[in-house]
């Protein structure tokens, strides 16, 4: 296990425990969430070492791996994250200024946003470090896809756009990829990161139950202030927020499921649709969010 007992944001060693999950995916057992009491910043708490991190990921279960279509919930999750490539998209454009340019995306998965970002005539490269996910991305979509042991050879100001979406909060060392990323973005590039919200209303609602804490695959749970300091702290400024909003509806029935509810796909919906409508009125409610960052 990796001892993590000091905050990543404010680098304060006063910490308290708040809740304990269970890895409802891998069923590896239960994880504790422990939070800052300096800034307020959440974080899993002593989470397995990177170099056995991949055994927590080796379940037919893990979509964005495996590409599966087994069960409603995952071919929900196919329906709402084709609907939501014309909306990553169109903020790409609006935040870069561009309709094409060179874009890469990290942890492209089995390659269905970077494929959509190619067929509209971006030049994409992707970076996905398992093996099944990369080869199903090279093997579906013809993408070129990396391993991370070969992207140490880019050169400086390569990239107009990078996109991570649900990724960044699975990395052991947030602050060195936020320095590689402004190494090899241009200097008027854009980042694009998307991730969960712990600070939004069904996290709120569901507490251990919420499937966004996803331990020990996740190891930090921002909230918009948190990420705010934490990106200014490593050379970027939040230039933009914005809503996932089909994230919502997926979260809750996963939550659902957790907390063993007897119909969970239709008390998530009816949840889902609730936290959404609170979320209009407050964007910081989100339970997914996207930020947009320039150096």
């Amino acid at each position: 296990m990796t001892k993590v007992n000091r905050c990543l944001v404010c680098e304060s060693d006063d910490t308290a425990f708040i809740l304990r999950c269970r890895d409802y995916l891998s069923g590896s057992g239960n994880f504790d969430i422990y939070t800052c009491k300096n800034c307020g910043f959440t974080f899993t708490a002593d989470p397995p070492e990177e170099a056995d991190i991949e055994k927590y990921y080796d379940t037919g279960d893990y979509i964005s791996h495996s590409d599966t279509k087994k069960g409603f919930t995952n071919r929900l999750f196919h329906f709402t994250r084709n609907l939501m490539l014309y909306r990553k998209r169109n903020i790409i454009r609006r935040a870069t200024g561009l309709k094409t340019g060179t874009l890469l995306d990290i942890g492209c998965g089995t390659g269905y946003f970077a494929a959509f970002m190619k067929k509209g005539k971006w030049r994409v490269t992707g970076v996905e470090k398992d093996e099944g996910a990369r080869n199903i991305a090279i093997g579906k979509f013809g993408l070129e896809v990396l391993k991370e042991s070969e992207t140490a050879g880019f050169r400086e100001e390569l990239f107009d756009c990078i996109t991570l979406w649900h990724v960044f909060e699975h990395f052991h060392y947030p602050g060195k990829y936020l320095q590689d990323i402004h190494r090899i973005l241009k200097p008027r590039g854009v980042c694009v990161i998307a991730m969960p919200n712990c600070s939004s209303f069904d996290a709120k609602y569901y507490r251990p139950f919420w499937a966004a804490w996803d331990v020990p695959r996740h190891l930090w749970h921002f909230t918009p202030d948190s990420f705010r300091i934490f990106t200014e702290n490593n050379g970027f400024k939040v230039k933009g927020i914005k809503r996932l909003p089909a994230d919502v509806f997926y979260i809750s029935i996963l939550s659902e499921r957790y907390k063993g509810a007897n119909l969970p796909f239709i008390s998530g919906l009816i949840k889902g649709l609730w936290f959404s409508l609170l979320a209009l009125f407050n964007k910081k409610g989100s339970s997914s969010l996207i930020y947009i960052l320039k150096a």
